[in-house]
């Protein structure tokens, strides 16, 4: 049996403070809101078939265990303009020679760690 297709994929993360967390990705990270599940769940697009909610239906664990990772080609130009619309990153970004990608991370939203980063590695998959 063949698999169909994954045409989009979605990554929620959990929030006390939906109009806080819905702000920050709006106004902050400067993505679009694409569907507004009402007091619950707002959802964003990351890029053209990539999307991020961002929901109240789950408490936010403590630790999370999840990188959200921004991938572009040009990280300088995403730093500087997400910092200019104050977003607080953990420094400036800087290669990574371990998993040879050029990044940067800040936080946002309860304990979410997110990244913006450039693979620098020529085997990474190019979009189809």
């Amino acid at each position: 049996m063949t698999q169909p297709p994954i045409t989009q994929q979605v990554t929620f993360i959990y929030t006390k403070d939906l109009a806080a967390g819905s702000d920050f990705m709006a106004n902050k990270v400067g993505l679009d809101l694409v569907l507004n599940q009402g007091d619950t769940c707002h959802i964003f697009r990351a890029a053209p078939n990539a999307f991020i909610g961002v929901c109240t239906n789950r408490p936010p664990p403590e630790a999370p265990g999840v990188t959200y990772t921004f991938v572009t080609p040009d990280v300088d130009g995403m730093y500087e303009a997400l910092k200019a619309r104050g977003v607080a990153f953990n420094g400036p970004p800087e290669l990574s020679e371990r998993f040879n990608v050029y990044s940067c991370f800040f936080g946002g939203i309860e304990n979410y760690r997110f990244e913006v980063q450039e693979f620098r590695n020529p085997s990474w998959p190019k979009p189809e």
